[in-house]
């Protein structure tokens, strides 16, 4: 693997850890045994520990080892709220500019997710569900937005995993998901954007009940209620 490439790769695999819960929300995570348990220096270790921290997964400490963010139920609610209007934003300047490459891009990222339900690994397909929204956030044709964007849903990944994990969520995503994509194929603003606002309502509900049950991040407590078969 080329050398430039290896903190993005790290940082991968220790977000995808923090996103199964393998590293909980407030855990540190320890430069030195880590860079050794993936037998790699710790020069690259550190800088994919900063690529998780610029997307907020990760809290840096000064003197100490970083830590797994543990953020409380209004932080993200604030960050939920962003993201709607980011992604408002987004369907209506996609239904604009948007080229029929890009639709049809999109339009092929939500099939290979139809496709795919239930075949995959719960994390892959989550992966998936996110680069529909990054590909609708590119079709916007604003940089300066789809740049936001991504940030914001970087902090939001493991809430939306989640979210996403909870067995009433599939056949609502998957009809929301074909919803907004025939809404930017008729180049449908106002059916883009309902399609949008209803799909961040119910993962601001999905939010709320996870708080509600207990630890947000509880891996334990979240497989027993949310295991996909």
């Amino acid at each position: 693997m080329a050398e430039r490439n290896l903190p993005e790769h790290i940082a991968n695999r220790l977000r995808r850890d923090i996103l199964r819960g393998a590293l909980a929300p407030g855990a540190p995570i320890k430069e030195r045994d880590s860079a050794a348990g993936m037998a790699v220096s710790r020069t690259p270790m550190r800088e994919a520990i900063r690529i998780l921290a610029k997307e907020g997964l990760v809290v840096l400490r000064p003197s100490r080892s970083p830590t797994v963010a543990d953020p409380g139920l209004k932080e993200i609610s604030d960050a939920i709220e962003v993201l709607r209007a980011l992604e408002l934003l987004s369907g209506e300047l996609a239904c604009r500019h948007a080229t029929e490459d890009e639709i049809a891009g999109i339009r092929a990222i939500h099939e290979r997710m139809s496709r795919l339900y239930g075949e995959i690994d719960t994390l892959d397909l989550f992966e998936i569900d996110m680069s529909f929204h990054l590909a609708i956030a590119a079709a916007s044709h604003n940089a300066a937005l789809a740049e936001t964007h991504q940030a914001f849903l970087a902090r939001l990944w493991r809430a939306r995993y989640l979210s996403a994990k909870k067995r009433a969520s599939r056949e609502r995503v998957l009809r929301q998901h074909g919803n907004i994509v025939a809404g930017l194929e008729a180049r449908d603003p106002a059916r883009v954007q309902g399609e949008i606002r209803a799909h961040l309502e119910a993962l601001l509900k999905n939010i709320r009940d996870i708080y509600a049950d207990g630890p947000a991040g509880n891996e334990a407590g979240a497989t027993a209620d949310w295991r996909v078969s």
